[in-house]
């Protein structure tokens, strides 16, 4: 019998391996294409390097180990929002790790396989869903929709370019892709070892996986808990249930929304008998952005807003104006202005981007379209934020749009703002509102100074120096940066208090100077600031106020029983924003002629 050296049963049981590692032809002597002759030196010197330094090589085998246990473990129990990113929350067992384990310890090698890589990269997806959900929460109060929701993704990066430069919106969308993408490779590598390892040692993997389900069945039928949370969970399946829940209610949302719109009060009421207590009045509706009942209520924004609003007040009434106020809770909240807008002038709960579709792509007769109908107004709107075609102005019954682009502005941008709310104010001024005309006007105006980041803020000049902007040129270099406060609470507070201060101001400064004894001011705010500065449990209330010098425009809605002043009082009637269309069209004459889903 021939006599085999250790070193040549080295070499054959190398060239073993070799031939049976991934790339291999799995047949000696075959040759192999390059990258696969290539991939199997790679490996060949891998397991070199591991047999010439085994404890080096056992260390690393053992971190990578703890790093896929950490990184599985930290998915199943990861929430999805911030407020409950707490230590306590990783203190848990998780029970889907338990079915895990007696799945992959009963299959075969290959299904194996692909069961622990599916698993993985189900649980990276989730993390990703979970991530969105933190983001949205954190700015819209609500989760992350997978029907709805991708469009809004480049919005967010439009919103980071103006706040932070196009450098730093391009690196985020970047980084986030890349972020995605690893951790869908990451978790399914580290399912496929941990798998792996469950394998190599399957008596004391079913042993340990025997004591863990005993463990979390009897802390799940006592309530056991460590820090208020339970120590048995299934957090991850919950997650993944609630997000096939959402995608299910949206589609079955959809088909119910779209009868809902054909249902409409005042669909069929001819032109003549829409507002006709409002004929001859100009009729501004002027929606001020993130608006919210945080900055009247606030201990930090209240003061120095309250005192606005006394001041403005005061202001109107030596002008001859008086106000009304209550509160209106918005189908949105954080941000997606649009869904407030067309809640408020539709009279239909818009609430999310698949409604604001149906309901836009109908003929629902909105508030602006009122008096369009009617016939006896000229209907334009302002829209300092809109920088591309806007489609929906047809639907809204506006005549003319003057865009970012409109209005001639020479100044700068003040982050997401365009321009200042004073330029637009004044500009709208110039181009209609001011001009001799034939018959009564009727506008929607947004302003925008308001929007987040809330920095830099403009401040008032003299009406007769706002020219083409240009003034606002050291003002906006001398004001305080969006990277210095976009990540400060306080800070935030304080400037959104700064901003709400201005907007009103430029408003009631425009109706006392530039408003007439037909001139009706119907304003609001679109939505509540997000949550880092109107709270964690904030409402989705805003402030709405009608200001008029003809005492005939609010005795009409005395029973509304509204607050006098621009600050309504905190037991103020609430309603549903999608109420007031109605309300409106109501309390100025109009007769109903419904229109049904069957017409």
């Amino acid at each position: 019998m021939p006599v085999i050296t250790p070193f040549r049963r080295s070499q054959q049981a190398d060239a073993d391996e070799e031939a049976d590692a991934p790339g291999s032809s799995g047949t000696r002597g075959t040759p192999r294409p390059a990258p696969f002759r290539a991939l199997g030196t790679r490996l060949a010197h891998w397991r070199a390097w591991r047999t010439r330094r085994p404890r080096t090589a056992l260390a690393v085998r053992r971190v990578m180990t703890m790093f896929s246990a950490i990184l599985v473990l930290g998915a199943l129990l990861l929430p999805n929002s911030l407020v409950a990113l707490e230590p306590s929350r990783f203190a848990r067992i998780p029970g889907e790790v338990v079915v895990a384990t007696v799945l992959l310890l009963c299959l075969p090698r290959v299904p194996r396989l692909v069961a622990a890589a599916l698993f993985g990269a189900g649980l990276g997806a989730l993390t990703v869903l979970n991530l969105l959900d933190m983001g949205f929460t954190e700015y819209l109060g609500r989760g992350f929709n997978l029907v709805l929701d991708w469009g809004l993704l480049d919005d967010a990066q439009s919103y980071v370019a103006d706040s932070m430069g196009g450098a730093a919106a391009t690196w985020a969308a970047v980084g986030a892709a890349a972020l995605a993408l690893l951790l869908l490779v990451l978790m399914a590598l580290a399912a496929i070892r941990l798998g792996e390892l469950l394998a190599a040692h399957r008596e004391r993997a079913a042993r340990g996986a025997l004591m863990a389900a005993t463990v979390w069945m009897t802390c799940a039928a006592l309530g056991v808990q460590t820090f208020g949370v339970p120590i048995a969970t299934t957090s991850a399946s919950g997650a993944a249930e609630a997000q096939a829940h959402r995608v299910v209610d949206t589609l079955r949302d959809e088909a119910a929304f779209a009868q809902e719109a054909k249902a409409d009060r005042f669909g069929a009421t001819p032109g003549a008998q829409l507002v006709p207590d409002l004929r001859g009045k100009d009729v501004i509706f002027t929606f001020i952005e993130s608006y919210g009942r945080s900055a009247i209520e606030d201990p930090v924004m209240a003061p120095g807003v309250g005192r606005t609003l006394d001041a403005s007040t005061e202001a109107l009434a030596e002008a001859g104006f008086h106000a009304r106020s209550g509160w209106l809770t918005s189908a949105t909240y954080g941000g997606s202005s649009w869904l407030g807008h067309s809640t408020f002038l539709s009279g239909l709960w818009v609430d999310d981007q698949q409604r604001y579709r149906t309901v836009t792509a109908g003929d629902r007769l909105t508030l602006t379209k009122a008096f369009e109908k009617a016939g006896d107004w000229d209907t334009v709107g302002v829209m300092p934020g809109v920088q591309k075609a806007w489609p929906e102005a047809k639907w809204y019954g506006l005549d003319k749009v003057y865009d970012a682009f409109d209005v001639g502005y020479e100044g700068p941008k003040f982050s997401w703002s365009t321009m200042p709310d004073q330029y637009a104010l004044e500009a709208f001024q110039r181009l209609e509102h001011g001009r001799e005309r034939d018959r009564p006007l009727m506008a929607e105006v947004v302003l925008t100074s308001s929007h987040q980041p809330w920095a830099p803020i403009p401040r008032m000049v003299g009406w007769d120096e706002v020219g083409d902007g240009s003034v606002y040129d050291g003002i906006e270099a001398a004001g305080v940066k969006a990277p210095d406060i976009i990540t400060d609470s306080a800070r935030s507070k304080e400037e959104y208090g700064k901003s709400i201060q201005y907007s009103v101001t430029s408003l009631t400064q425009w109706l006392e100077r530039y408003g007439t004894d037909d001139t009706v001011l119907v304003f609001l705010g679109d939505h509540q600031p997000l949550a880092r500065v109107s709270g964690d449990r904030a409402s989705r209330d805003v402030p709405v106020s009608i200001v008029a010098k003809d005492p005939k425009v609010l005795d009409a809605i005395d029973d509304w029983n509204w607050t006098e002043g621009l600050e309504p009082a905190k037991d103020a009637p609430v309603w549903r924003m999608s109420s007031f269309r109605d309300r409106f069209l109501t309390a100025y004459g109009s007769t109903p002629h419904p229109t049904g889903a069957g017409d």
